[in-house]
Parts: structure tokens; C-alpha cells; sequence
């Protein structure tokens, strides 16, 4: 009933407006992957709680697009909403902009807020609806709608992340930004992504699930550089740093009022800027839309980050070792019930107990059987399996601590696999040392590396959907851009410093699911007269279940990197362990073959 009153209300509102249509994207102004709940609009007009959709509303209609991992959930809540569900994954389902130039009247008005599209996303869904001489039209329905129980943006304060653990002061990072903003033409940066403004003024905050970041935008000039933020969330010790670094602050939506007034020209990343403060630059002003270059720059990590990040993977790896004896030898001996559930919190609690431990860095995937064959399985506390003492376990997950991000995925054979599932998981770990051991000229970009990961796969007719790797920040995002490592093309070179997953898998639909990532960094290998070379060092230390092993696909060479690399987590992890699991970790290390 509640859904069904928001709808009429928000269809009066689009009346006065002489609006036909009102898109609710499932998205908030900083163009984030985790966001806060004073954005959730889709959750609060339609009753679907999944992370992904768009929500179209008509004057007699709405509809919710979403792909297949949610079609289950969204038939569930959307159930007496009055919203249809529109299956985006299947090939005879309208896009967004197909059934508004089928459905609407030529010459209609279609109202979004512009606070929640992209400057590139605005201009595309115009584009595509101009031929049926539509138009958008910018303005906030929700605003004036959900003001009774709407979440406030989080107050909790924000903190200096210390050089110690970022290994670069915030003046170096200002003046090497400054001097990219003048390299491009513009006297000024508009900064709206939150793990951009986090690294660039090295502060870290609590304000959405699983990356510390600080909800607020910074206009960065050549004299000037302004966070906008909650007042409420600056600390007095934040305000002595942001005074001694020259650094203003003013509230998040002041803005607004202060970009009418900015400067000649304005450089800004329309893939992340959302259009309102676009919309806000003076009509005189130049507007060079071009990628971030603190993108770029944060992608390379320096050696400090680098030193945390092997710091965070041996924490990690004690964790995990921890988890995965527990999961051995306690878990099924009660005779309790165990779920997926029962899972994840074990294993944050074994996290947890790590120093430096802040939060996961995502929501752990512990997927059971045939769950495992869902790429992005969530498992929820009433929504889960129960977990038995035989088939394979797929457990991806990750940590946020402050020397580092962690992102990890192990598969494990909860009894004697079966011959399929030793020969798939072994055609998945050739791929995935088969990458691991790449050397490539400087100037080599990821998606030309992909293949060495499905190569063993495609030999037997196998593949799977997701990429191989993506690029992961220094306690901040778990996927970062802009290098990654798939099969589409992304023009991005790697870089001494980068950080990627390696990470191929196998999905058996109603059967298991196989994945096996390790978190690796580009470094220089050689240098002579054909070039400079550049290979990976592997970063995690977790062992691999070697009872999954098909020794006979295995070449020689295969065999022996294994075998040095549980060498490694021996050596580096069992002083770290007490004597009980050091023991435990030299089996499920012992050399192969």
C-alpha cells in the first residue's frame, strides 16, 4: 500500500511538471559501487532491495529493470506493488530508451535528477530519445517526497589517513595534480568520485559499506583547493590539517552556488561528474571532459602502499588459515547446522582479530554447491544453504585494513572430489599461473594478457562471463580503475605499480562453482634491446586446496611454481601461526608431483 501511495504521489508531482515519465536510477551523485542509504530511492519507490536496477514511472505505469541475479529476489518484493519487472538480461527486453521512444507520446518531457546521471550518461540517454523529439528534463521528485524517514548522509567524522600508510604527503599529491589540470588546458578540477577526493587528501572515512570514503566533492583550483563535506564530520584535529595543508572547507552542497562563480576553464571526468554540477558551471566557462587523471595516478602504487599491502596479505593469510582448519576439524564435529551464513561471520571474526582490521572490503561470497555457480551470490542470514561435509566451497572475500586491501578467492573440496570437478578446477589453475607468469613489453594492456587465463578452458570448450582481473586500491576501493584485465577492450597500458586480480573460474550451473584469485603487481623483469619487460609479483599467500589437483594436465613448470609458492606461505606465514596451525599449514602446503 505504502509503494502504492509513493507512486500516486510522485505521479501528481510529474503532472504539475508536465512530465510523461520519470527515471530513478540506482546510483547516488558520486557515481559509487557501494553507496549510503539516503540514496537508496529505488528501494524506497519500489520495495526492491537489490544493488542494481533503474526505475521507470509513467503516468499509469512502473517499471523496474535489473539483470538475472536479482529476478528472484525482485519477483519477491515487487509482489502487489503495482511494478512490473523488466528481465534485462534476456535479448527481447526494451532498453530504457527503446520503450520510451515506443511507448511515449512524441514531444513528451522525461524528468530525471541530474544528480544521479553522469554527464556522459545524461548525454547518451538524450541522444537516444531525441529521435522521438523527447527530451530531459532535470528536476528532483524524490526530494520533495521522502523527507519523513529519509536517512541523513552519515555524520560519523573523518580521519587523516597518515602518511606513514598513504607513502606520499597531500601537498605532492596537490601540486602533481595541479600540474595534469594545467597540462590539459583548464585552470580548475571538478572532483566528485569519493575514492579519488579520499586519496588526493589522504583521508579515510565510515560513511558506506566496505570502502572508506568521505561523502563530499572538492573543487581543486591552482591557489585553492575546497572540500565540500558535512561539516558535522570534520574533526578538530582534520581542521588543523586541512588549515595547515591550505586546504578550505565549506558545506557538501555549497557547491553548487560556488561552481556558478568558477574558473575559465574546468576540467572534469564526465563518466563520474553527475550532470547537476555540470549543469551548475557558468554557460561561458570552457568544459574539457577527459578521464581523471587521479585515476591514473592512484593506480600506481607507491613502494610504501606496496609494503602495506604484502603487510595486510600476511594478515590475511593467517585469517584464512585460521578460517579453513576451523572449517576442517570443528566445524561439522558439533553436528550443528552450519549455513553460508555461519560462514562469513566466522571468517570476519577470524579477520577481525587482525591488526589494522577496519572492515571487509566487500560482502564475503560463500557459495555452496551449486550457489558457487553464481557469479555474484550474496547469501543472507534468512536466505542461505546449509552447508554439508561434502562437495566444493567457493569463498571470495576480502579485507580492509589500514596497511592495504585484500581480495581473495579459494576453492575448497569439502570431501574426495570427483574426477570433473579435479579437471576443472585444474584447467582454472593453469590459467591462472599461466597469467601469473606473463611477461609482456612495457605498453602491454590487460586485455591483451586475458586470453593466457581461458586458454586451457576454450581448449575444451569451457568459459566464463566475468573478467579475469580487476585493479584494486590501497584501503580504498576493492575494484579500481583504470586498468583491469577482460576481454574487452580497454586502451589502458599496465604500469609498473599496478595492482590487478588474477582471478579466471568455472561455473557449473546447479553444480559447483570454481574460482581461484590472488591479488598481483606489475614490476619491471628485464630490460634490453627489444625493450623493457614487465611481469607480476604475486601478492597473496593462501594455499591452494591440493586435493583438487589433476596432476596429470599439469605441465612440469605448473608443478614447480606451486610448489615454490606454497614454499613461500610457509615460510612467511607458519612463524605467524602457533605450533598446532603451522602444522596444519605445512600439509596443506606439502610439494606436489
Amino acid at each position: 500500500v505504502m509503494i502504492i501511495e509513493r507512486l500516486s504521489a510522485l505521479r501528481a508531482l510529474m503532472r504539475e511538471h508536465g512530465l510523461s515519465a520519470y527515471i530513478i536510477p540506482g546510483t547516488d551523485p558520486h557515481a559509487s559501487e557501494y553507496m549510503a542509504d539516503r540514496w537508496k530511492e529505488i528501494t524506497w519507490i519500489t520495495g526492491f532491495k537489490g544493488e542494481t536496477g533503474t526505475v521507470l514511472v509513467t503516468l499509469d505505469e512502473a517499471f523496474l529493470w535489473t539483470d538475472s541475479r536479482y529476478y528472484l529476489q525482485a519477483d519477491k518484493e515487487l509482489a502487489g506493488t503495482t511494478v512490473e519487472l523488466m528481465r534485462e538480461s534476456d535479448l527481447d527486453t526494451p532498453s530504457i530508451p527503446e520503450w520510451l521512444n515506443t511507448h511515449i507520446a512524441t514531444g513528451s518531457k522525461v524528468g530525471v535528477n541530474p544528480e544521479m546521471f553522469s554527464v556522459q550518461g545524461y548525454a547518451t540517454l538524450g541522444r537516444a530519445i531525441a529521435g522521438n523529439q523527447l527530451s530531459l528534463y532535470s528536476i528532483d521528485l524524490i526530494r520533495p517526497l521522502w523527507i519523513e524517514d529519509r536517512p541523513a548522509i552519515p555524520s560519523d567524522p573523518l580521519f587523516v589517513f597518515e602518511e606513514k600508510y598513504a607513502g606520499e604527503s597531500v601537498d605532492s599529491k596537490l601540486a602533481r595534480i595541479r600540474a595534469e589540470i594545467r597540462k590539459a588546458g583548464a585552470e580548475a578540477m571538478v572532483i566528485s568520485a569519493l575514492d579519488e577526493i579520499a586519496w588526493l587528501l589522504n583521508i579515510r572515512g565510515n560513511d558506506v559499506e566496505f570502502n572508506p570514503v568521505v561523502i563530499s566533492y572538492v573543487l581543486l583550483e591552482q591557489e585553492k583547493c575546497t572540500l565540500y563535506v558535512a561539516p558535522e564530520k570534520v574533526t578538530a584535529e582534520a581542521q588543523d590539517y586541512f588549515a595547515a595543508h591550505n586546504i578550505s572547507v565549506a558545506g557538501y552542497e555549497d557547491i553548487f552556488e560556488h561552481l556558478t562563480h568558477v574558473a575559465s576553464s574546468v576540467l572534469f571526468d564526465g563518466a563520474k561528474l553527475n550532470e547537476a554540477l555540470y549543469e551548475a558551471l557558468p554557460t561561458a566557462s570552457k568544459k574539457i571532459d577527459t578521464q581523471s587523471p587521479i585515476l591514473r595516478i592512484k593506480s600506481v602504487k607507491n613502494e610504501t602502499e606496496l609494503a602495506g599491502i604484502r603487510k595486510a596479505m600476511k594478515k590475511d593469510a593467517v585469517a584464512l588459515t585460521r578460517f579453513f582448519k576451523w572449517l576442517e576439524e570443528e566445524a561439522f564435529a558439533s553436528g550443528e547446522t552450519l549455513t553460508e551464513y555461519d560462514l562469513m561471520e566466522k571468517l570476519y571474526t577470524c579477520r577481525a582479530e587482525q591488526e589494522n582490521f577496519v572492515e571487509e572490503s566487500f560482502g564475503t561470497i560463500a557459495g555452496y554447491g551449486a550457489n558457487g555457480a553464481i557469479v555474484h551470490y550474496g547469501a543472507t542470514k534468512e536466505d542461505c544453504a546449509v552447508v554439508e561435509p561434502h562437495g566444493i566451497l567457493l569463498l571470495d572475500s576480502g579485507g580492509q585494513y589500514l596497511d592495504g586491501t585484500t581480495d581473495i578467492t579459494r576453492t575448497v573440496c569439502l570431501d574426495e572430489p570427483t574426477t570433473q570437478m579435479k579437471r576443472d578446477f585444474t584447467l582454472v589453475l593453469k590459467g591462472h599461473i599461466a597469467l601469473a607468469c606473463a611477461r609482456f613489453p612495457r605498453g602491454t594492456r590487460g586485455n591483451q594478457l586475458d586470453v593466457l587465463a581461458r586458454q586451457f578452458l576454450w581448449q575444451e570448450g569451457l568459459h566464463y562471463g566475468h573478467g579475469t582481473g580487476h585493479g584494486v586500491g590501497h584501503f580504498l576501493s576493492c575494484h579500481e580503475g583504470p586498468q583491469n584485465i577482460r576481454m574487452d577492450n580497454n586502451p589502458t597500458p599496465l604500469q609498473i605499480g599496478n595492482v590487478c586480480s588474477d582471478e579466471p573460474g568455472l561455473y557449473r550451473t546447479g553444480e559447483y562453482g570454481i574460482r581461484t584469485e590472488n591479488l598481483i603487481t606489475v614490476v619491471p623483469v628485464e630490460s634490453n634491446e627489444f625493450g623493457e619487460f614487465y611481469g607480476w609479483e604475486t601478492l597473496t599467500l593462501c594455499f591452494y586446496d591440493t586435493k583438487l589437483f589433476d596432476l596429470s594436465i599439469m605441465t612440469e613448470q605448473e608443478i614447480a611454481w606451486v610448489n615454490a609458492y606454497h614454499q613461500r606461505v610457509i615460510d612467511e606465514i607458519c612463524p605467524l601461526l602457533n605450533a598446532d596451525e603451522a602444522a596444519w599449514l605445512r600439509k596443506k602446503c606439502e610439494a606436489v608431483g
